[in-house]
């Protein structure tokens, strides 16, 4: 049989749906979990999987009780499965500018930080001149959030992108100020605008471990020879807050997220005068240029108020002005 006679029959054997099927088992790391997200029995996908692994002669799975893990041959499937179908949604993307009206949807993975603060409204008035578009939203740690852009799980990231994005592209979204929460009656209230090193003497309050905010935490106590006296991790703003108000010690987090908590007890939010504390969050995409047309509509909404300010770049001007990856908030 030729060479090219054996590929046709190759890409006849493999069936589009179960490589998405797989896709998301690998990305859950349970069939049954997969099943539920993509509304088929679980039954129907262990089936497709078997299937497939019949199809190209080896086990892609490692199954187990508490979920599935990938063999070697699944790692390598994973990687060319994703590239598979990033392909067909740019297909899809390019050739819906030619349909009647536009529909479909846009996963969109951004940090807490975003989401507090401006994603709500933002995405809010793209939906009510979009009504036809559907936005799938997960919130994740910024290294995550830009992981799942670079492995297609996500069509755009927004979040803080802490040393580097990578071969990933970023646009200007919004920039955010850190202030340090304390009790009203708290003996860092009354002092105005501080240097972090200031709080290093309290207990403190901080977001999960691998939180951008988190990490330029205690990579500020390094550089002055201290550590974080760390009373507790907590997953979210508002449970920051409320530790805080209940004695647990000092934190740090977003002005505008404590803002819009103000209900949240007698806190009081202290300026920081580091430079860390300044920060900008961006959107992040594999290449712009290709993403969807309702993705590209959602970036053009996202992005007006920038517009004058930050006219558009290229990748390596993109890489250059990047801060990537770290975080949460």
């Amino acid at each position: 049989m030729s060479t090219k006679s054996s590929e046709r029959n190759f890409a006849r054997r493999i069936d589009l749906t179960s490589l998405q099927l797989f896709v998301a088992v690998c990305e859950l790391g349970s069939i049954g979990k997969a099943a539920e997200r993509e509304f088929i029995a679980a039954s129907a996908v262990s089936k497709r999987l078997s299937d497939l692994e019949a199809t190209l002669d080896t086990p892609l799975l490692y199954r187990h009780t508490r979920g599935v893990g990938l063999t070697p041959a699944g790692e390598s499937l994973l990687h060319h499965a994703r590239s598979v179908l990033f392909s067909l949604e740019k297909m899809q993307g390019e050739l819906s500018e030619y349909a009647d009206g536009v529909r479909g949807h846009v996963r969109v993975h951004a940090s807490i930080s975003a989401i507090v603060q401006f994603l709500p409204e933002d995405l809010g008035a793209f939906i009510a001149g979009h009504p036809q578009i559907k936005i799938d939203l997960e919130e994740h740690l910024s290294t995550e959030v830009m992981r799942a852009v670079q492995e297609g799980a996500a069509d755009l990231g927004i979040c803080n992108t802490g040393v580097g994005a990578g071969e990933l592209q970023t646009m200007p979204y919004r920039s955010d100020k850190l202030v340090l929460i304390v009790p009203r009656g708290h003996a860092l209230a009354a002092l105005g605008p501080i240097q972090f090193e200031a709080a290093l003497d309290y207990d403190q309050v901080g977001l999960h471990s691998n939180s951008s905010i988190y990490l330029a935490m205690r990579q500020a106590a390094a550089d002055v020879g201290r550590t974080i006296k760390l009373r507790i991790h907590v997953t979210g703003l508002d449970a920051m807050c409320r530790m805080i108000q209940n004695g647990l010690g000092v934190g740090v987090m977003p002005h505008r997220a404590f803002e819009l908590m103000h209900g949240m007890g007698e806190l009081a939010a202290v300026p920081l005068l580091d430079e860390w504390a300044t920060r900008d969050i961006q959107l992040v995409a594999r290449d712009f240029s290709t993403l969807p047309v309702t993705a590209r509509l959602l970036v053009e909404h996202l992005t007006q108020p920038a517009k004058d300010a930050a006219p558009a770049k290229n990748k390596s001007a993109v890489r250059a002005a990047a801060r990537p990856a770290a975080a949460t908030a």
